[in-house]
């Protein structure tokens, strides 16, 4: 059995001083937060940015009562003490991670961040001895239990149903330019341009293991090519479609799995029921290329399977017919 050792402290081994001095360093960390979050929504979500920059100014003015209290009780020298020194203690995700997934996972880490806070206040109002000490964290611990639902008065004055309809329909359109688009445009060209390689080596070699091996090659490297190709043409400052990096695996990711589907039947040793499930997920893939493009582009369903299936079936047919000859 394997043992770890850590530096770390336990929150019930802390002094009374560093529990106030965490809450310092906690409020003000929560605060530059929001002022990020704020600036990170601020050109396309400006009402959304307006509530957050309301919350980062009220961690800021806990952070300032805080301080007080210290110094009313300890002097002005304030141990450096953060959330990573604590053993237990909530965490922060990074915010790369958080900002990239969209305007609701903001709104929902900032609701966990108080939700923290809260508990955090509550456990240090039971650890301190001093009775306005112990006043002033209930306070913000029923300020933090409370800020959500200030934020929500915020966000009625910010986000009237016009703005609100309005962030939705831009959170939607950029869902759609950076992640929708160009996967689709990687699904149709992955399912479309490797069905000739694909069942041409097929009919011609008959074989099972070959003609896997020239799909795998085929979806492989039309993937790769695919998402070097979006990421490099458009870095999206000026087009607005979003993070070339995230386009580029978008592409490149739904690129391979086109070509993937009907290559992979052809592990089965059997090459006449490899290649009738292979053309069975090649009908699949056409009519699923059809509903994203229904659903998400709005583009006529009828008219959008007539254009993928009766393509995607000349190519087909195209790649039969040159392995037969």
């Amino acid at each position: 059995m394997l043992f770890t050792r850590t530096n770390r402290k336990r929150f019930a081994d802390l002094s009374e001083r560093e529990v106030l001095a965490l809450a310092i360093s906690s409020e003000e960390d929560d605060g530059r937060i929001y002022a990020t979050y704020a600036s990170h929504l601020r050109k396309d979500y400006p009402a959304s940015a307006a509530i957050f920059d309301e919350m980062a100014e009220e961690e800021d003015g806990h952070r300032k009562r805080l301080i007080q209290e210290f110094q009313r009780r300890f002097g002005d020298a304030i141990p450096l003490i953060r959330r990573e020194h604590i053993t237990g203690y909530y965490s922060r995700r990074p915010i790369w991670l958080v900002e990239n997934l969209g305007i609701e996972r903001i709104r929902q880490e900032a609701a966990n961040m108080e939700a923290d806070a809260y508990n955090y206040y509550m456990a240090a109002a039971k650890r301190t001895s001093d009775p306005q000490t112990r006043e002033l964290l209930g306070d913000l611990a029923a300020q933090e239990r409370q800020h959500m639902a200030r934020a929500s008065e915020a966000e009625a004055a910010h986000l009237p149903e016009e703005a609100k309809e309005e962030e939705a329909h831009q959170a939607r359109r950029q869902f759609i330019l950076t992640w929708v688009q160009p996967g689709l445009a990687g699904l149709m060209d992955g399912s479309v341009s490797t069905l000739a390689p694909i069942f041409a080596t097929a009919f011609a070699t008959q074989d099972s293991h070959t003609t896997l091996l020239v799909g795998l090659a085929a979806a492989t490297g039309a993937g790769i090519s695919m998402g070097f190709t979006e990421a490099a043409h458009d870095d999206g400052v000026l087009s607005g479609r979003g993070s070339p990096i995230k386009r580029g695996f978008a592409s490149g990711i739904m690129t391979a799995i086109g070509g993937l589907g009907h290559a992979l039947p052809y592990f089965i040793p059997h090459f006449w029921t490899a290649t009738v499930i292979a053309i069975a997920v090649v009908f699949v893939e056409l009519w699923a290329i059809a509903f994203i493009q229904n659903r998400f582009m709005e583009t006529p369903f009828f008219r959008a399977a007539l254009q993928v299936v009766v393509g995607g079936a000349l190519v087909l047919a195209a790649g039969i017919l040159i392995g037969s000859g």
